[in-house]
């Protein structure tokens, strides 16, 4: 279903109209360019600057920081200042409407949840922030797709596998996919092939660079899978 448009109902009635955030177009490009979201779980926000650096310098162009990690909400303005023209900053772990609204008010460029609320959909919509609601099954999933999300994350992702994008696909075709959790980086471009927006990515990315791991190699890392899922996204099926 087209963004935008309404839907007919099996009594033959017209459905509510999809209406996303005015700026998801613009955050679907970027995507569609740069097919992957790197997530980052830290003890403390202060730990985020130079890992994001070796990210940002490896190519990485979306990071979602997750709420979850101490004094994110502090951090925040000052990461999007310091790396916003470079990268999309982001915030995960979203679960309610009144943190997705002090988040946006921090200056988030977009919101993941782990789970499917149409409440932090419409809070995101209403201030023209993309956001993407994370569920397992196709209710889920298309709940949050009709409330006006851009795109819906397939969470936990390694639970079903790519080829679930094209089962989705069947009765929701237009429905746009970023799958995320256990995805490992040589799987990534599956995902891709198999029609996914984007793929969501942590730990088999950043590996030990919190805990004092070597940060050229999370720069030469990101590169490689950088590179990997351009090559994926130009013969992917959904796009």
């Amino acid at each position: 279903m087209a963004a935008g448009s309404s839907y007919v109902s099996a009594a033959g009635s017209a459905g509510p109209l999809r209406r996303p955030a005015p700026d998801a177009g613009a955050w679907l490009a970027e995507l569609a360019a740069s097919p992957l979201i790197v997530v980052l779980r830290a003890r403390h926000a202060s730990e985020y600057a130079p890992v994001m650096e070796a990210l940002l310098e490896g190519g990485v162009r979306h990071v979602e920081l997750t709420l979850s990690t101490a004094g994110v909400l502090e951090a925040l303005g000052d990461l999007v200042r310091q790396y916003g023209a470079d990268a999309r900053i982001g915030v995960g772990t979203v679960t309610d409407a009144v943190s997705a609204g002090t988040l946006i008010g921090a200056g988030a460029g977009f919101l993941v949840t782990p789970v499917m609320s149409v409440e932090v959909v419409a809070t995101a919509t209403a201030a023209g922030i993309p956001v993407v609601p994370g569920g397992l099954t196709p209710t889920e999933l298309y709940a949050g797709w009709q409330a006006g999300a851009p795109a819906v994350k397939v969470f936990p992702a390694s639970l079903v596998g790519p080829g679930y994008v094209s089962q989705l696909r069947g009765p929701f075709p237009d429905i746009q996919v970023i799958p995320s959790g256990g995805i490992g980086t040589e799987e990534a471009d599956a995902w891709l092939r198999a029609g996914a927006l984007a793929v969501g990515m942590g730990g088999p990315l950043v590996q030990d660079a919190f805990a004092g791991g070597s940060l050229a190699g999370l720069k030469e890392r990101s590169r490689k899978l950088v590179a990997a899922v351009a090559t994926a996204r130009g013969s992917g099926t959904g796009q």
